[in-house]
């Protein structure tokens, strides 16, 4: 069985001791790989790195403020995430929002809502091949304050079990990406609860695995640590439609984390634009 923690390490190491060094638009420098792939069996517990902390809040915040379609940084705000306004700020906006990004593609991509016709997909046609969620929209990149590193992921339904992969453009290996992990294992969760399915396995596929030359201790210190018991995640419901409402999204007090004991946090610095 495959263990995220472990993948997560096997990444992390390749990428600070075989990774070129590589310009980045930030001006940091980083060392980088390209193409390379992460998986997790659920069964073993939710993929959140216990070898250092990782704010589950953040994660879920995020995934319901994209769940909900929502592009403004208030809803972030207001829950306690706040790593998005440097790039906000970069980018020049003025109106409080990050522009068409995740929530407005995953929701409204081009007229069509695409999480409605993937979870009414998981019921109804499980076999198909066509259950896909795209962010990356070209005619809108040029109005987001960052275009999205988490593209698309698509979903596997087979003997009452549902896989989830999802590609990623750039893959921040320390900072982001923990999250990355943690939002789509719990996206995994919200499927498989709304759709009666039991979760199985969670594959990445990262494009650009960098790290920040700002980082480069940082990882030698998580790589001296050894990983602990993985959490285990309460889900009061998941992802589903009710005739009366349409999409039903948990809400934050629904979704909850139990034993979850990691290391300490590693504090590093963040590069904006990538």
């Amino acid at each position: 069985m495959i263990n995220i923690e472990d993948e997560y390490r096997g990444l992390m190491a390749g990428v600070l001791y075989n990774g070129r060094d590589k310009s980045d638009r930030t001006g940091t420098g980083t060392k980088s790989v390209f193409g390379r792939t992460i998986e997790h069996d659920m069964s073993l517990g939710f993929p959140i790195l216990t070898t250092k902390k990782i704010s589950f809040n953040a994660a879920r915040t995020e995934l319901l403020w994209i769940l909900n379609g929502r592009t403004d940084l208030k809803y972030l705000e207001d829950n306690g995430v706040k790593y998005w306004r440097p790039d906000y700020e970069r980018s020049g906006r003025t109106d409080e929002t990050l522009g068409p990004v995740y929530g407005k593609q995953w929701r409204d991509f081009n007229g069509r809502d695409q999480l409605a016709d993937l979870v009414n997909a998981i019921h109804y046609t499980p076999d198909s091949r066509r259950m896909i969620v795209s962010a990356w929209n070209p005619a809108e990149l040029s109005e987001m304050a960052l275009p999205p590193c988490h593209y698309a992921f698509q979903v596997y339904v087979n003997d009452g079990i549902i896989d989830l992969m999802w590609q990623q453009r750039s893959a921040d290996v320390f900072l982001g990406l923990p999250y990355d992990i943690t939002m789509y294992g719990l996206l995994l969760e919200m499927l498989a609860k709304g759709s009666g399915l039991k979760a199985g396995r969670l594959i990445g596929q990262l494009g650009d695995c960098h790290l920040y030359s700002n980082h480069y201790k940082q990882a030698i210190e998580y790589l001296s640590r050894s990983k602990r018991m993985l959490p285990k995640l309460e889900l009061d419901s998941g992802l589903f439609f009710e005739k009366k409402y349409g999409l039903h999204i948990p809400l934050k007090q629904e979704i909850k984390l139990n034993n979850y004991n990691p290391l300490p946090a590693i504090k590093a610095p963040l590069s904006v634009g990538v």
